[in-house]
């Protein structure tokens, strides 16, 4: 029991100590600025990391457009022969070896 009066009265002693308490506001304060400097450090390295995605991401997207600009460019004009025979409506011109048998048939035998 005496050693826990003997306890109870350090502690109250300590508390009351003004060197006490500016020894736990210190500590806390030096806490406080590790922490805000980690956090700094962190801050400054995901701007870092924010500026080099915004360059990748623009780059992209004008390798996007470009790429859009080529798909949709004038494209090459189709004769048309040849959309009226991938329609039916003109026979297939004869390339190399044509089949020798039914050649007279001016319409395809397979039509979709």
């Amino acid at each position: 029991m005496e050693w826990g009066n003997r306890a109870a009265s350090i502690a109250v002693k300590a508390a009351n100590s003004n060197a006490v308490v500016n020894v736990v506001l210190g500590a806390s304060c030096a806490a406080l600025i590790m922490r805000s400097m980690k956090q700094q450090r962190d801050i400054e390295a995901l701007e870092a990391e924010k500026e080099s995605l915004l360059k990748t991401n623009k780059a992209l997207k004008k390798t996007m457009w470009d790429w859009k600009q080529q798909l949709f460019a004038d494209p090459q004009p189709v004769p048309l022969a040849r959309i009226k025979a991938i329609y039916g409506e003109a026979p297939l011109p004869q390339t190399g070896d044509a089949e020798t048998g039914d050649s007279k048939s001016s319409a395809p035998k397979f039509m979709v």
